[in-house]
């Protein structure tokens, strides 16, 4: 798997002499005040850099290149705001070894959460992942190895620096196991670079192998492998809080993860254009492992148990058929009508096991269903589930770290669209609502008194292009809204 190395990150009052790149934030309002030195007011003008956020402006002092990067108006500015025109300045400046900026100090907000809010901008936008023979010639590469913070050198603000650089290291681990061939990738792989991962990260890890799971009656994740030549995997891991006792724990929240590591569409076959990025059906496990890589290093309080099947959907010969009946971990029957609506088959096993722990909330991320898609695009995630009070929560999360969700219903009268005459549920409903039928289905699997939010990142968890901190391929969606989430956890009362 190819490496990534990001640039490492430092605090500083001022920015050093012999840096060749100083970069200032500025607001709308900025432009008609003094400016810093080496910029001024009628070149930038001239140059048609009006401070909208996007707006990268590098302009010769000397012997080095001063930009001028824009946030837009004063009010309007935020962690999101300054985490894209961090991304900007990086994209604009990834040919230099070094850059200093004041944008954290510039921005006006919070300066805990700017810092990191540039840190997670600069080495996301920087991210990159291929196996080509040869990059190009030196003067190609990515130079940008060291990045000053300049304003502050507060003790929090130092902290917030390694927070940054640990969550960006959390969401590039979830795009470089997305990003990687399903060919390559496959689910004892997988189950093994977990391993490797949890033992890195000091967290509890636990990897159930095909007899495993088939003495755990996990019958939708052996239906769903059935047509594949590699074993499947179930992982379990587990951030317990050190030095917390239960009594001062905020609670536990369990992670669901869908791990298809290649989907074919099984005996319902794809198509061949349907098929080509399905090596991303396992986003939503990365994201889960990406976000509990990233907790021993920030502490949080909430303990955390994470729940991950993984399988690919192929068409061997004992693949399971249209119409099979698989029976799944709490007892329940689905029948099978389509073999491509293969991820909630494996989900519905993990929510099982999951709702088993009893944990204060369960969260599954997925990429479910193109249905939502259609509804909400390819930039926000649905959002689903039961109640309020921690869909809220999730919300709020989504608002903090910028990865945007929307909540959609589950209407009780749609569950009829699920009835079978020889299961106790078909694995689809009708022609229409696919995203709220799916969602249904994996409701049923959550136990009673259970907060849940199932995420459909089929959407968000891929990008067609580099714009703001994403990068073309795999997001890495999720990993900073589950870390968020779990940070900031509260119990909430059962509906």
């Amino acid at each position: 798997m190819p490496a990534f190395t990001p640039p490492t990150f430092s605090t500083a009052r001022t920015a050093p002499s012999r840096v060749p790149v100083v970069a200032h934030g500025l607001t709308k309002e900025a432009l008609g005040a003094e400016l810093p030195d080496g910029l001024t007011a009628d070149d930038l003008k001239r140059l048609g850099f009006t401070a909208k956020p996007g707006q990268v402006q590098l302009l010769p002092d000397g012997d080095r290149l001063m930009a001028a990067v824009g946030l837009g108006p004063a009010a309007d500015v935020s962690t999101g705001v300054v985490r894209n025109a961090a991304a900007d300045l990086a994209r604009a400046t990834r040919r230099h070894r070094a850059v200093a900026t004041d944008l954290a100090a510039a921005s006006g907000i919070d300066a805990v959460a700017a810092t990191q809010a540039v840190v997670e901008g600069v080495s996301l936008a920087l991210y990159r992942f291929g196996y080509q023979s040869k990059v190009g010639s030196g003067g190609d590469r990515d130079s940008l190895a060291k990045v000053t913070l300049v304003g502050s050198t507060a003790a929090g603000v130092r902290a917030a620096v390694e927070t940054g650089v640990a969550v960006a290291g959390g969401v590039t681990l979830a795009r470089d196991l997305v990003n990687e061939p399903g060919g390559s990738l496959t689910a004892p792989a997988f189950a093994n670079r977990v391993r490797r991962v949890a033992r890195d990260a000091g967290i509890t890890v636990k990897v159930l192998d095909e007899a495993a799971i088939k003495r755990a009656g996990m019958g939708g994740l052996l239906g769903v492998s059935r047509g594949s030549s590699n074993p499947p995997r179930f992982v379990e891991l587990t951030y317990t809080p050190k030095g917390v006792t239960a009594a001062r724990r905020t609670g536990t929240i369990a992670l669901v993860g869908k791990g298809i590591t290649f989907d074919s569409g099984g005996l319902s076959i794809k198509s061949g254009t349907g098929m080509m990025d399905m090596k991303k059906d396992m986003a939503g496990a990365a994201a889960v492992v990406g976000a509990m890589s990233v907790l021993p290093a920030l502490a949080p309080k909430c303990r955390v148990r994470a729940y991950m099947p993984m399988t690919d959907n192929m068409l061997g010969g004992d693949a399971t058929r249209p119409g099979d009946v698989l029976t799944i971990r709490n007892g329940k029957t689905i029948e099978v009508l389509n073999t491509d609506a293969e991820g909630r088959l494996v989900l519905a096993d993990a929510l099982s096991v999951a709702s088993e722990a009893r944990p204060d909330a369960i969260v599954d991320l997925a990429t479910l269903t193109g249905a939502c898609m259609v509804a909400l695009g390819p930039r926000i995630a649905g959002l689903m589930g039961h109640n309020d009070a921690f869909l809220s929560q999730v919300e709020a999360a989504s608002e903090r770290t910028g990865e945007r969700v929307w909540r959609l219903p589950l209407p009780a009268d749609y569950r009829k669209m699920l009835d079978s005459t020889v299961a106790d549920m078909k694995n689809i409903g009708g022609q229409y609502g696919g995203a709220l039928t799916a969602g249904l289905v994996l409701a049923e699997f959550v136990a009673d008194g259970i907060a849940w939010a199932h995420i459909d990142i089929a959407g968000p968890s891929s990008s067609d292009a580099d714009e703001e901190e994403r990068t073309k391929g795999a997001t890495g969606f999720g990993v900073r809204l589950l870390v968020d989430l779990v940070a900031s956890f509260q119990k909430v009362d059962s509906e």
